[in-house]
């Protein structure tokens, strides 16, 4: 006897969709969280995040302002109003997903369930019984082990803050700590950022986010590479010091660590129901989603395959679609278009130039270094740069990367060309919407 067909543990994008989706097709359905409905992105990650994302280049929109004739005075920034205004919207966003999952039919289970069995797991006292389990428990903020890590916190506080720190130390070289230095300084903070290697944004295109490099520190960023983190002491003023390799201690206010993410497992069960788990400790699925055990699933980050919402969804709609639905489905993980948002914005899709040799032999570059139209009469000395890397056996586009304003609202449509293997010909053949900096994609020499 089973209480339900499905019983998803992780009410994030990937858990939510498979819920959704395999009740639509019939299945009796329940999903538990612990913490509030709609995961890490909803809650703690790419909405928030975008959303400071758009307040912090308010910074930069008032001061161009006066070249394009608006009288704009002194303007302030009050920081409880954008973290207040920002966290009812996640509430807001909270209780569409939770009544989403009503209308649907799901039964919705709010504490921290544990799996006792491969087809049973314990929430609240309450035994319950699936004849799937669907793991999508996420992954949470990795934080360094070293003296002082007590000190720091991760993005999971940092839209919370109390107030703005003065001085902010950033650990860390991919996405997460790259925005939110952008976002920090944008606001008015002094931010150090802090890599341990000399490469940051690792799978990003090279020169593009050699771009971004320049421009950050340009605009004030205090970027320290080849600098490996050592510990944080509090000093007796109440402030941080930021101890580092090859580097003067960093003073700060407050320290960030976004140095990668670690899928949710630990004491979830995992052991006692058999599921394998890798050296990261991420659950072992195959190209179906399925874990070690045959009735235990899972999706998401928590698999540690591609850590990104719309990836989760996929293969939460694949999971779903296969196993309840009739309909097997597989996700497809080549050309996944991905966007990092700093200041200026970048985005990427496909081979890089770097891969693109290693992988062809030999690759064509196409590209376009030019000082958008706004920037010139701004006054602001930034440029952006827009490739295409082409193979050259048959004229296809396998790549497309770019910097500058709305890089990755741009990306998004030649992410489908790219997907949909066109040529270099044919990106040439379509006429130009001027003027647009969207117009360089079919303009490359």
């Amino acid at each position: 006897m089973t209480d339900y067909d499905l019983l998803v543990i992780g009410a994030g994008s990937g858990g939510v969709r498979a819920a959704r989706v395999a009740s639509a097709h019939g299945a009796k359905v329940a999903i538990a969280e612990e913490y509030r409905v709609g995961g890490t992105c909803v809650i703690r990650g790419c909405v928030p995040k975008k959303l400071l994302v758009y307040g912090s280049h308010f910074a930069e929109d008032l001061e161009d302002a006066a070249r394009f004739g608006w009288q704009i005075g002194s303007a302030t920034f009050d920081w409880p109003t954008l973290r207040d205004n920002v966290q009812a919207e996640v509430t807001r966003l909270n209780k569409i997903y939770t009544e989403n999952l009503t209308t649907a039919k799901v039964e919705i289970l709010l504490g921290r369930a544990v799996l006792t069995g491969p087809n049973t797991a314990e929430i609240g006292g309450r035994t319950l019984r699936a004849g799937k389990i669907l793991i999508a428990t996420g992954a949470h903020p990795h934080i360094p082990e070293c003296d002082g890590a007590e000190h720091g916190i991760t993005s999971n506080e940092a839209f919370l803050l109390e107030k703005l720190p003065e001085r902010l130390a950033v650990i860390g070289g991919g996405y997460i700590a790259t925005e939110f230095a952008g976002i920090f300084h944008e606001l008015g903070t002094k931010v150090t950022l802090v890599n341990r290697t000399g490469r940051m944004l690792r799978g990003y295109d090279e020169q593009i986010v050699e771009r971004l490099i320049h421009i950050s520190i340009a605009k004030g960023i205090d970027l320290r590479l080849n600098a490996p983190l050592e510990r944080v002491c509090k000093q007796s003023n109440g402030g941080l010091s930021v101890e580092i390799g090859g580097h003067d201690p960093v003073e700060c206010d407050a320290v960030m660590f976004a140095t990668g993410r670690v899928p949710n497992t630990r004491g979830l069960g995992l052991d006692k129901a058999g599921v394998a788990i890798d050296a990261k400790g991420a659950v072992i699925v195959d190209a179906d989603n399925r874990s070690s055990v045959p009735s235990i699933y899972a999706v998401g980050d928590v698999t540690n395959r591609v850590q990104l919402t719309p990836v989760a969804i996929r293969e939460g709609q694949a999971f779903a679609d296969t196993e309840f639905g009739g309909k097997p489905t597989r996700v497809d993980y080549d050309a996944i278009p991905s966007a990092v948002f700093s200041h200026p914005p970048l985005a990427g899709v496909g081979l890089t130039e770097s891969r693109a040799h290693f992988h062809l032999g030999s690759a064509k570059v196409y590209a376009s270094d030019f000082r958008p139209m706004k920037n010139v009469l701004a006054g602001r000395d930034e440029r952006a740069l827009y490739k295409l890397i082409v193979n050259p056996a048959n004229d296809q586009v396998v790549g497309a990367h770019m910097i500058g304003p709305d890089a990755p609202e741009i990306l998004q449509m030649a992410a489908v060309a790219v997907k949909a293997k066109l040529t270099k010909a044919q990106f040439d053949a379509c006429v130009a919407i001027h003027p647009t900096m969207a117009e360089e994609l079919v303009l490359l020499k």
